[in-house]
């Protein structure tokens, strides 16, 4: 299969299957007598385990881990609830900055008038030195 024939059924981007390749999430492809990158029907699910492990919000050294992992018949699954725990604890905290940040932009909103007077708090606010 060609780049775009297993970006297409793995749904990574021919761009980000050639990042993989360049930072070794994936080993690079074999290429063919004419120099096309070829991939295989495993090349497209490990690339689709990727694909939903980002799609988790696990890093890229997380996938790479957990790649080993999946990969390992005596793994342990202490090692993979690990890594999972671990990523839930920072979309945890992202949930928190970010409901954060929906409160301020929220209040900042709540006190602008919203009409054709110049004075804004949004503005005021965001150019300010805290």
């Amino acid at each position: 299969m060609k780049i775009g024939d297993v970006a297409e059924k793995s749904g990574v981007p021919a761009k980000t299957i050639r990042y993989y390749e360049e930072i070794g999430l994936i080993l690079p492809a074999k290429r063919s007598d004419n120099g096309y990158r070829r991939y295989t029907e495993d090349d497209t699910q490990t690339l689709h385990f990727i694909s939903r492990a980002r799609g988790l919000g696990f890093s890229v050294e997380d996938c790479s881990n957990l790649l080993a992992l999946y990969q390992d018949r005596e793994r342990s699954s202490a090692d993979v609830k690990a890594i999972a725990l671990s990523n839930i604890g920072r979309i945890q905290h992202k949930i928190r900055e970010l409901r954060a940040m929906e409160k301020t932009l929220s209040d900042l909103a709540d006190r602008c008038h919203g009409d054709a007077r110049p004075d804004c708090p949004i503005l005021e606010d965001l150019s300010e030195f805290h």
